[in-house]
């Protein structure tokens, strides 16, 4: 199942050349993040409401992994990642465009 990616420059009337469709697309998502409990009582911090295919995903979270120094994964549309880093998670996603609630 395949969803259909807005064409923001119709709708905005702005050439595509400019890039902004990435940017809007970003802006028009609200994240969630929250500390779940594995086994064992290890922590993992789960950040959802991502309307990116799964491509986008995977490359956000290798961005995410890559800065918080853990490790993680993608599941459902989900990004999984080893740890509590809910505040650090938050910050680098406001600094990438991202609405977090």
């Amino acid at each position: 199942m395949e969803k259909k990616k807005k064409d923001f420059a119709s709708i905005t009337g702005l050439p595509e050349e400019l890039g902004i469709d990435a940017d809007l697309e970003k802006v028009g998502q609200t994240l969630s993040i929250r500390k779940d409990t594995r086994r064992y009582g290890k922590p993992m911090t789960v950040v959802s409401g991502f309307e990116a295919d799964r491509s986008e995903l995977k490359e956000l979270a290798s961005e995410l992994k890559r800065r918080l120094a853990c490790g993680g994964t993608v599941v459902d549309n989900e990004i999984e990642l080893q740890g509590n880093h809910v505040e650090r998670a938050r910050d680098i996603l406001d600094e990438l465009g991202y609405r977090v609630a």
